[in-house]
């Protein structure tokens, strides 16, 4: 039985490009990959404008809660994948790391995270023609 990839996303808040990364990464490879998310620090909800973003491609998190990161979210992936979070993401020897430089929607309206989600659709379907074809 073939090993099915796993994927942490991590930013600061896991609110905003995480959730976003995560939606994706679901939307668009289904089952074929194993999705987590998480933040350092994470906020109380997910970022309002990153949710009508993701509406306007048809993926609703609106039901989704910022997690908090743990060692054993990391230790369970095979992919982790940060998104500024810095020296606060533990490094475990094994995973294969990835810091994707994307701004951070914190604050902004949803026309300023079109751009951010677009780069972020991207990212993600060049991760799963690489990790899950």
């Amino acid at each position: 039985m073939s090993h099915k990839p796993s994927v942490l996303f991590v930013c600061i808040h896991n609110a905003g490009r995480s959730q976003m990364a995560a939606a994706y990464l679901t939307h668009l490879a289904g089952d074929r990959v194993e999705v987590r998310s998480a933040g350092s620090a994470p906020a109380g909800s997910v970022n309002a404008a990153v949710v009508e973003a993701l509406l306007e491609e048809g993926i609703d998190i609106s039901s989704e809660v910022p997690k908090v990161l743990t060692d054993r979210a990391v230790q369970e992936s095979d992919v982790v994948i940060t998104m500024g979070c810095g020296d606060v993401c533990a490094v475990y020897p094994g995973k294969h790391y990835e810091d994707w430089k994307l701004a951070d929607p914190v604050g902004q309206g949803v026309e300023a995270v079109r751009p951010i989600r677009d780069d972020i659709r991207r990212r993600i379907e060049a991760l799963i023609a690489e990790i899950a074809p």
